[in-house]
């Protein structure tokens, strides 16, 4: 499958349609969806519709936008006007979005054409794409394990070359960790950059919308389209957007990496560790300067996350009551009464969204919220301040993206703990607020490996130059 740079190049030049392009991305996903179930929907008519308007538009002479042509899917928790979003959940069911995202407006305003929503762990939960209630999406690499979550959907799709690109949400690695699982590259740019109006929200002070493509530089490509400050969304940022895939560059000379030795002590798989500190030292072959650095309140972001988290999301998810959208009860016993009507409407729901409601509503509850929601706000300020002193010393800081590779189905259902510490070295990321991108970096055990680069605020540039670098090592040296 070609990229989305050589998609958009060859449809802007005439010599393929973006019809061609979009109708052999649609034969792709109705071959592969049925054994992937990495798509919810596809959006047969409406996106060959927006193809052929890209082709009119290219005919009449006007300028083609930087993603002419090119199909991109999207996570279920990001609307698309006159389209369902279902956030992977029967509470949802039927939802039809009456607006579209301003990412997806972003994309539409360069020509990108809409071809499909992805499977996702419901409402963003997850960490295997085992969540969702409409089935598990299955690892393209090997179909008996997870892809990673929560946006699954997404990352199976790119990694299986059904599509070019697609957008996911990252709240706390739910981009980073399933490109990992599935040897493809993805950003969580820093909280702001990327407008999250039209973005269900789950936990909304971490949320962040980023871009899953196949190489770094279409990444940039995409993420350059989506960024921006957005008037309808008062946490987006008014920083300055560059056109990062045309600044890239594979050079590490002078680079200053921080290795933190928390995240070399235990815990992780011999086989990824050592593809890690094989990378750190080939980016030092090619000039690149290895510090050795500390975040001293990395153990607690675990706990301080699923605190914040849960309780945004009890927040948040209140207003999933049945009665103004999705599933009602009282459409299968209009005899019940409003509390009953609530109860069981609610009882949509799966387990893990209600795990964590019921968590997040007890750690707000009085006489509960000084000694958890408080207290994880208080650690999140240290860990912020720890990722601010070390890049005094660093420019990026490198770690594993996720402890192992993709595990197998069923693996970790049983064991929520051992599930959230498959996301250990990308939470703190969202609770800095900053940038991490991951990006592959070989193969443990004939399974992709990926490595993950965290920046500082707003300098996502950065992060793509040191991902290019790793992406021209591992084809060239590896």
């Amino acid at each position: 499958m070609k990229t989305a740079f050589e998609i958009s190049e060859l449809v802007r030049t005439g010599k393929m349609s973006a019809e061609e392009s979009v109708a052999a991305a649609l034969e792709r996903i109705h071959a592969k969806n049925p054994e992937l179930n990495a798509f919810l929907e596809v959006f047969d008519e409406s996106a060959l519709k927006a193809a052929r308007a890209v082709d009119e538009k290219i005919r009449s002479g006007a300028k083609p936008g930087r993603l002419a042509g090119v199909p991109v899917a999207l996570k279920d928790n990001i609307v698309y006007e006159g389209h369902l979003c279902t956030c992977a959940s029967k509470i949802l069911q039927g939802h039809r979005a009456v607006y579209s995202a301003e990412a997806v407006r972003r994309l539409i305003a360069e020509d990108a054409v809409i071809v499909g929503r992805t499977n996702m762990d419901e409402f963003a939960m997850g960490s295997s794409g085992e969540n969702s209630a409409f089935g598990p999406v299955k690892n393209p690499l090997d179909t008996t394990r997870v892809p990673g979550g929560s946006s699954s959907g997404s990352a199976a799709a790119v990694a299986a070359g059904l599509v070019p690109a697609a957008l996911g949400s990252d709240t706390g690695g739910s981009i980073r960790q399933p490109a990992s699982f599935c040897g493809i590259t993805a950003m969580k740019p820093t909280y702001g950059r990327v407008s999250r109006r039209g973005l269900v929200a789950f936990a909304s002070s971490l949320d962040q919308i980023g871009p899953f493509t196949r190489n770094v530089r279409d990444n940039a490509l995409v993420l350059s389209v989506i960024s921006g400050q957005d008037k309808g969304d008062s946490t987006s940022s008014d920083a300055t957007v560059p056109d990062w895939r045309e600044n890239i560059t594979t050079s590490v000379k002078g680079l200053r990496i921080g290795l933190p030795k928390e995240c070399f002590s235990g815990g992780m798989d011999a086989a990824v560790e050592k593809l890690i500190l094989g990378t750190a030292q080939k980016l030092e072959q090619a000039g690149a300067k290895l510090v050795e650095i500390t975040l001293p309140n990395t153990e607690y972001a675990i706990a301080a996350y699923y605190v914040i988290a849960s309780s945004e999301a009890s927040s948040n998810l209140a207003r999933f009551d049945g009665m103004r959208y999705g599933y009602c009860a009282a459409k299968d016993d209009p005899s019940a009464a409003l509390k009953e009507t609530y109860e069981k409407s609610r009882a949509a729901f799966g387990p893990e969204v209600k795990r964590r409601v019921m968590l997040g509503t007890y750690a707000l509850s009085a006489g509960y919220y000084d000694a958890y929601y408080a207290q994880a706000q208080k650690v999140r300020t240290l860990l912020r301040r720890d990722f601010e002193r070390a890049f005094t010393q660093t420019d990026v800081i490198l770690t594993p993206t996720a402890p192992t590779t993709a595990f197998k189905f069923g693996e970790k259902m049983n064991d929520p703990v051992a599930m959230y510490l498959s996301d250990i070295f990308t939470i703190p990321c969202n609770l800095a607020g900053i940038a991490g991108i991951s990006t592959p970096c070989g193969l443990a055990d004939g399974l992709p490996v990926g490595v993950q680069f965290l920046g500082k605020p707003f300098d996502e540039g950065t992060l793509f130059n040191a991902a290019a670098a790793v992406e021209e090592l591992a084809m060239v040296k590896a």
